[in-house]
């Protein structure tokens, strides 16, 4: 995968020279493990979001999203009924998609059962995290043998928009895999987190 010489002349990963709003995402949050059950169930819904449509346009309304959804706090979503869906369809600051938006609503009811059942949704998603010799070809292609996994699991848990592409986005959003190009100066920084991040079970 081709790199991107920043404006501090230091190689990023090449998808950053696409947008100035990707170089700030991509060196603090894009790859970094995430432990929090709000942070992951953003994370996810977002991917959600983005499918079929450019990251650049979800990373320009996450703000909004943020305020239509009670901040991704899952178990307030969990509770929007359809006077909520039908508030979020006209809401011009995010993707109004309405089967995307009733994914979120449904999503959250079911990250509600699963946080129940499991302890936590950090401590279900990073049992899904995959053996390194996974992730050495993540470049090479847009799902995983992981990535697959999870898919299964989440829709037969009855999860909605989560498949094997945008779980696997989700997971290198997370940090559940370093995708990070050899290169890249962010790529040592991402596995130094990881090396000294504790998992929630």
């Amino acid at each position: 995968m081709t790199t991107f010489d920043a404006p501090d002349v230091r190689a990023r990963c090449g998808w950053v020279g696409a947008a100035p709003e990707f170089l700030g995402y991509h060196d603090s949050e894009w790859g970094f493990p995430v432990g929090d059950d709000r942070e992951l169930f953003e994370r996810l819904c977002l991917e959600s979001f983005q499918s079929g449509l450019s990251w650049r346009t979800i990373l320009a309304k996450r703000e909004n999203f943020r305020r239509a959804f009670a901040g991704f706090d899952y178990r307030v979503v969990a509770e929007f009924g359809d006077a909520e869906i039908e508030r979020l369809l006209v809401d011009s600051g995010i993707v109004r998609h309405r089967g995307k938006i009733e994914a979120v609503v449904n999503n959250a009811r079911r990250a509600a059962e699963l946080a129940e059942a499991e302890g936590s949704l950090a401590g279900y998603f990073w049992a899904f995290e995959p053996v390194m010799a996974e992730t050495e070809s993540l470049d090479r292609t847009s799902i995983t043998a992981a990535s697959v996994a999870l898919s299964k699991d989440l829709k037969k848990r009855g999860w909605r928009y989560v498949g094997p592409t945008t779980v696997l986005a989700f997971m290198q959003a997370a940090g559940l895999v370093n995708d990070h190009v050899e290169d890249c100066v962010t790529r040592p920084l991402a596995s130094a987190q990881r090396a000294n991040f504790a998992i929630v079970r």
